[in-house]
């Protein structure tokens, strides 16, 4: 291997400064803000946002330097895009840093977030195994502590406790598909693997191996069945780990898949384009994509919950995106990312709404929205913009998003085949979606508020937060081509 560490550093730069970032707000906050309680959130959030600003910075100007030491990392302009979307899915997060009654330790929240993301910012990197796997439970146990930080409800440590138990299950049958990989192979690195596969059959090993990675993504990705952490972990987690969990971690573990998928395993793809089907990996995502779509707007239609309504409605996007996953490898990512990206900004935005309601009182149930056109005009005017593109209403981003994911399923093969049908499952359960996102915009558009509700008050963080990503949400909608362009 090529120890060109100088290039690592280069490369690394954007997760040193997350990790030093991390370390500063820990080591500011004990030293000296945590005898100023008045100003502890300020600071913290201060710092926290300085630090991915310049990890933002540092990786856009990374550039595309391809291969880096010898091949443990890759650097191209999906890594780049990757980066920057999720440490700006990041910033938009930690925004929504609930109020001092709600989060004694705000430093350690804010590192918690910024280790997180240095985890993300690894797996669009990583292109090898190993590296996958520390990336992967590096972010994961960072969230895991960020879903149980609420110490006012009881719903947050029962949430935090199910996603340990069903990330550690994951983190298992990933390791040990990724085991069986290195012992058919004989290499961690992605392009060695591919090689190597194809020059063999389509092994029962190879099934297995196949078939515990994709249980250990489908768990990431809260794609059906591996979906049952997802209602829980969104209901109980404070609002900026629920909205991280649901855009950062969802864009970069995507990501990751889709590098591992068709760089990596492309040999196994099978065949589902056109009938006969033929085995490998691609029917299964397909099958999982296809559940996940089933049992994500069915379940959405039972729900009087916003955030498990918003945890069954990411199961069913989470099968859209599985379809891009299917299309990644003939027609390229850069349908996949646009959705995922812009998926990230409107749930982060609806989570941001939920956020600061959670503030002045109760924002659980869809009539805890009731009247909020009068309450807040900003908060139900952003609500507006992020529900709308959830449900896939041009000119919304979300729009062309569905459009461009299913347009791409449908060049694969056309209606005759199984991408074909599937494609049009996911068309007809948009219908189906939309009914249940007009739900959340009848009570807070059109009902009438309580007779006790009082105006809410926006924190000017949570405001700017919420109009970058409705504003992100309506140009890039209005112009797709600043992120398809990059591709």
């Amino acid at each position: 291997m090529n120890a060109d560490y100088a290039g690592l550093f280069n490369a690394l730069q954007p997760e040193a400064h997350l990790v030093l970032g991390a370390l500063l707000v820990l080591g500011f906050d004990m030293v000296w803000a945590r005898h100023r309680p008045a100003n502890r959130h300020h600071v913290a959030l201060a710092l926290g946002l300085l630090a991915l600003a310049l990890a933002g910075w540092k990786a856009a100007a990374t550039g595309n330097t391809g291969l880096v030491f010898g091949g443990v990392l890759l650097i191209d302009a999906l890594t780049v895009a990757t980066r920057v979307g999720v440490i700006t899915l990041a910033g938009l997060a930690l925004c929504l840093l609930p109020p001092p009654s709600r989060l004694r330790h705000p430093a350690e929240f804010v590192a918690l977030v910024l280790f997180a993301t240095t985890g993300f910012t690894l797996m669009a990197a990583a292109n090898q195994l190993l590296i996958v796997f520390l990336a992967v439970e590096l972010a994961s146990l960072s969230l895991y502590v960020l879903t149980g930080f609420d110490k006012t409800r009881p719903e947050s440590a029962e949430a935090a406790l199910k996603y340990f138990l069903f990330g550690g299950m994951a983190a298992a049958f990933l390791l040990f598909g990724f085991s069986l990989l290195y012992g058919l192979t004989g290499s961690l690195d992605l392009g060695t693997i591919a090689s190597q596969l194809a020059l063999q059959r389509l092994s029962p090993l190879l099934l297995v191996a196949l078939g515990m990675v994709l249980v250990a993504f489908g768990f990431k990705a809260a794609a059906a069945p591996f979906h049952l952490w997802a209602p829980d972990v969104y209901q109980g987690a404070p609002a900026p780990a629920a909205a991280l969990i649901a855009s950062a971690s969802k864009l970069a573990g995507l990501v990751v898949f889709t590098r591992l998928l068709w760089p990596g395993l492309g040999s196994a793809v099978g065949t589902i384009a056109h009938t006969p089907v033929t085995l490998g990996w691609g029917p299964v995502v397909a099958l999982i994509a296809g559940a996940s779509l089933l049992l994500g707007n069915l379940g959405a239609l039972a729900q009087s919950n916003v955030r498990r309504l918003l945890a069954y409605s990411a199961i069913a996007h989470a099968g859209a995106l599985l379809l891009g996953v299917i299309a990644a490898g003939r027609l390229g990512v850069a349908p996949l990312y646009y959705y995922a990206a812009t998926y990230g900004l409107a749930t982060v935005g609806a989570f941001g709404v939920l956020a600061v309601l959670e503030a002045t009182g109760p924002a659980q149930k869809l009539t805890d929205l009731a009247g909020l056109h009068r309450r807040s005009p900003l908060l139900a005017g952003c609500l507006a913009v992020f529900v709308l593109s959830l449900a896939g209403i041009p000119p919304l981003a979300g729009f062309f998003g569905k459009f461009a994911v299913f347009a791409a399923v449908l060049r694969l093969g056309g209606l005759s085949g199984p991408a074909g049908w599937l494609a049009l499952l996911a068309i007809a359960l948009s219908a189906v979606a939309l009914y249940y996102y007009l739900l959340i915009l009848k009570q807070a558009l059109v009902a009438k508020p309580a007779a006790d509700a009082a105006p809410v008050k926006v924190p000017l963080p949570a405001a700017c937060a919420l109009l970058i990503s409705a504003a992100l949400l309506v140009i890039l909608g209005v112009f797709p081509s600043l992120i398809l362009g990059l591709f």
